[in-house]
């Protein structure tokens, strides 16, 4: 009998296989097309590039038509492009869906793209057979001048990696709210929950703006962690850049609230779906600009280790010990999800 393969991203072997194997005939205005740690596509324009990403929000049924608007806003601004068109494909559950429920998701999509300047261009809504929970699959363009377009694959040994605000802002926020009735029964009060559900707006889970005031500098790459946690976004940074990496764990910031909650589900942090959380890879130089003007704009920014020569591995400092990085492609946040 065949493997059955887990749920979350696709092994990132498998992946990366199957994207060289099925390639398609290439227009030559593709810029940056499918490749494993590359955030969004880009195809040239005779005066800037269009800037394009699809992106699907299924660990989480409240609040899915923002999370859907921001999650694919962030992989067009680690582009160092502005978002602009947003349209979605909402799929909904048979003998589940309500009139209040579809009203709600189209509210969700229209406030968080007015709050970012975003256009809705369109779109497919439908009640469909077999599913257990709404799913919404966005698709986002924006524009970048051609001279501050920012990929994955421009780190280079010597950069430094800069974190911003902190990791398992989305997980934090995933697991309060969808799991608040049980973690209330287990003691948690109102005040927490409600603090770690809004985690969702405060930090954020928008990394826009950081992204396009790092841009003013000059950027060798930048990469916002999802599924599979900062362990898995490191790994799409060095992977798609073709370096190394050293990662100092005890700089790593978390807010209290994510570790008390990995710990209660016995999840690592490392590997928790982070959306809020952005990755910038810059000079020396430039890396103290940056980490400046993000703090002067009330964004806190922390450098967690440097890019490395291919041949020194991906490695991560653990209590004064150098270790391998290990990477998985399936989310922590599945373990909640599982049906004991």
């Amino acid at each position: 009998m065949e493997k059955v393969l887990p749920t979350g991203k696709l092994n990132f072997h498998l992946l990366e296989n199957l994207l060289k194997k099925y390639q398609t005939v290439l227009d030559s205005r593709l810029i940056i097309g499918p490749k494993l740690g590359e955030d969004a596509a880009v195809i040239d324009y005779p005066d800037r590039y269009l800037v394009t990403k699809l992106d699907p929000v299924t660990f989480t049924s409240k609040e899915i038509g923002w999370y859907a608007v921001q999650v694919n806003a962030n992989d067009i601004a680690t582009r160092g492009a502005t978002p602009k068109w947003f349209q979605a494909s909402i799929l909904l559950p048979e003998g589940k869906t309500t009139k209040k429920l579809v009203e709600r998701t189209f509210a969700q999509i229209s406030e968080a793209a007015k709050k970012l300047g975003i256009s809705i261009i369109g779109g497919h809504t439908e009640i469909t057979h077999h599913l257990e929970r709404p799913i919404v699959v966005g698709s986002m363009l924006g524009e970048v001048e051609k001279e501050k377009l920012v990929s994955t694959a421009g780190a280079r040994p010597g950069n430094l990696i800069i974190l911003t605000k902190g990791i398992v802002i989305e997980g934090t926020s995933i697991i309060a709210r969808e799991k608040e009735k049980e973690l209330k029964k287990r003691g948690y009060n109102e005040d927490f929950l409600r603090r770690c559900q809004n985690f969702l707006y405060r930090p954020g889970i928008s990394i826009v703006k950081e992204a396009l005031l790092a841009n003013q500098f000059k950027i060798s790459a930048m990469h916002d962690p999802t599924e599979g946690g900062l362990l898995a976004g490191l790994y799409e940074i060095a992977l798609a850049s073709g370096t190394g990496l050293l990662i100092e764990k005890e700089k790593i910031p978390i807010f209290e609230e994510s570790k008390v909650l990995c710990k209660e589900y016995n999840l690592d942090p490392l590997g928790t779906i982070t959306s809020g959380t952005l990755l910038i890879v810059a000079s020396p130089d430039n890396s103290g600009k940056v980490i400046t003007l993000l703090k002067e704009n009330g964004i806190e920014a922390t450098i967690i280790g440097e890019i490395k020569e291919r041949n020194f591995g991906m490695k991560i400092i653990d209590n004064q010990e150098i270790k391998d990085l290990k990477v998985s492609a399936r989310d922590e946040i599945t373990k909640i999800f599982t049906k004991n």
